[in-house]
């Protein structure tokens, strides 16, 4: 039963005001809402909206992200589904769209954009203008998700042209990603129809975004953390800004989401209602969504919070089903089949050693960087042993590689700061956006060990010290797990711990791995063809 009255003090964001009420709901709506003259307890307020993430991410199937979600106060995502995309396809896609379906949630998929990311990596599949045209005619498909391709998009290129036109013509946003764009390209980029950026790293950027009509995303996910440079312009954008969290791991997810930015903006002395629109309304009203905004007649989407400083959230209902309750969920796990596309052998050590003439050399570096997906260009002077190049860990210039999971081919390699390995490897099957294996070691034995443990699992995470591996299988799409979302976070929990015991001072080490290959982000990163320079968008020439 779905029908109920609730009383507490509600907060309407849209008025601007709190007082007593008793709502009332009915067959998943709300029928009415009676002001009180009495004190209530507690605080009733829309749930939270992530106005852009990767499900993947978190290495659980939407319908596990779900029931963790929810504990937070969190009734709805804009969910991009590339990365299963990058592996599976449109057959990805729908993946999603079908386990989503099965807990009360609402998960908002949009229609890939840029699938494959760019041409100068191995992805597993293709979605071409005519896929994303064919998927935007779907109702469950709410807008474009972010276009990566802002060269494309600045040169109309045909086949970027023909994905934003399909979606204006279905009158679904276009989300954007363009890090680092400003001026007339800035402009140009969002007069073609893009209208949301969750990549801007100075609030100078953001601002001159606003100027130009775009909504900006906030974002605080496991590796980028944006928040603290960007809530500045939440007083005075109110009604321009979202917040998201965009790639966020397991123990993340278990921590918070949504929520947390809500508490940390509250500390900073913000007004309420604005941080609340931020949350709850924009990503309502931008993407053109179902979440009730507690008015009569809208969906039973709200959350129950103790008091406005602390924010617990006691529960959450959405469509009128009570879907947490004092921090347990209340979502029942669900079977899901397992979808994947892999297929390369395993590799020997000799695969991972940087052939080199002898002698001292200087070599290029990507530069890691805490809390950020840019990174730094660098280099390093090694010495070559016997031919080849090996890895530093005095100067914490370790080994990089990036090998082929969709056919057999010799891996990619290169060199890496900021990592701060003292022994041993870790690697994934996690490294957007393609979704190759992506390690990162002190000596070719430890990542060879690493690579193959992912291969043998036909995905997943994995470590390795003392010459042994651990490891995390995410046997679907190589992405993530179909089991329990709480076990995941805790097995995922203990493999970052040891990454650190390894001498990593990253804060998400795995997560940090994961973007080394996004050609998209500069400054330097690497694919499984090679090293990559993402300013001029060429290969690094050996």
């Amino acid at each position: 039963m779905n029908n109920f009255e609730i009383t507490g003090n509600l907060v309407d964001v849209l008025q601007q005001e709190i007082y007593p009420a008793a709502v009332q709901v009915q067959d998943g709506r709300i029928s009415s809402i009676t002001r009180l003259q009495t004190p209530c307890d507690g605080y009733i307020m829309p749930g939270f909206t992530d106005a852009h993430v990767h499900v993947e991410s978190s290495m659980l199937i939407p319908s596990e992200f779900a029931r963790m979600a929810v504990v937070h106060g969190t009734v709805a995502t804009i969910s991009d589904p590339h990365e299963i995309a990058n592996v599976l396809g449109v057959a990805g896609v729908e993946y999603m769209l079908e386990n989503g379906k099965t807990v009360p949630f609402k998960f908002n998929f949009g229609a890939p954009s840029c699938v494959p990311a760019t041409t100068f990596e191995t992805a597993g599949a293709t979605v071409t203008a005519a896929d994303v045209a064919q998927l935007l005619l779907r109702n469950d498909i709410k807008y474009l998700t972010e276009m990566m391709n802002f060269p494309g998009v600045l040169q109309h290129d045909p086949e970027v042209m023909a994905k934003i036109a399909a979606a204006k013509s279905m009158n679904k946003p276009v989300d954007g990603h363009a890090p680092g764009l400003r001026g007339e390209d800035a402009r140009n980029y969002i007069n073609a129809g893009i209208s949301t950026d969750h990549e801007c790293f100075t609030i100078e950027e953001a601002r001159e975004k606003l100027s130009y009509g775009m909504h900006i995303l906030i974002r605080e996910g496991s590796a980028a953390k944006n928040f603290e440079a960007l809530i500045p312009l939440l007083p005075d954008y109110a009604d321009k800004i979202m917040f998201c969290s965009d790639d966020k791991h397991p123990d993340s997810l278990e921590e918070g989401h949504i929520n947390l930015l809500v508490k940390r903006a509250l500390a900073k002395g913000m007004d309420l209602f604005k941080i609340l629109r931020a949350a709850c309304v924009n990503p309502v009203l931008h993407y053109q969504l179902d979440n009730g905004l507690l008015r009569t007649g809208d969906a039973a989407d709200f959350i129950l919070v103790d008091n406005l400083e602390d924010f617990n959230v006691q529960a959450t209902w959405i469509n009128g089903v009570k879907v947490a309750e004092n921090g347990a969920s209340l979502i029942p796990s669900v079977t899901a089949p397992i979808v994947n596309n892999f297929d390369c052998a395993p590799k020997t050590p000799a695969d991972f050693r940087v052939s080199a003439r002898e002698g001292v050399q200087e070599v290029p570096v990507i530069g890691a960087i805490e809390g950020e997906l840019i990174t730094n260009k660098r280099s390093a002077v090694l010495t070559a042993e016997n031919g080849h190049l090996p890895p530093d860990k005095k100067q914490d210039v370790l080994l990089l590689t990036v090998v082929n999971r969709y056919r057999n081919a010799a891996p990619a390699l290169g060199f890496i700061n900021g990592f701060g390995l003292r022994e041993g490897a870790i690697a994934s099957s996690v490294a957007h956006d393609s979704h190759n294996i992506i390690a990162v070691g002190t000596d070719a034995e430890s990542i060879c060990t690493a690579v193959n443990a992912v291969i043998a699992a036909k995905g997943g995470i994995s470590l390795v010290r003392n010459g042994k591996a651990e490891v995390l299988a995410l046997p679907v799409a190589g992405l993530m797990s179909n089991l329990d979302g709480y076990t995941i976070a805790a097995r995922y929990k203990a493999l970052d711990k040891a990454a650190k015991e390894l001498g990593s001072p990253l804060a998400s080490p795995f997560m940090t791995l994961s973007f080394m290959a996004l050609l998209v982000i500069p400054h330097l990163k690497l694919s499984d063809l090679g090293l990559f320079d993402g300013d001029t968008f060429t290969f690094v020439q050996s």
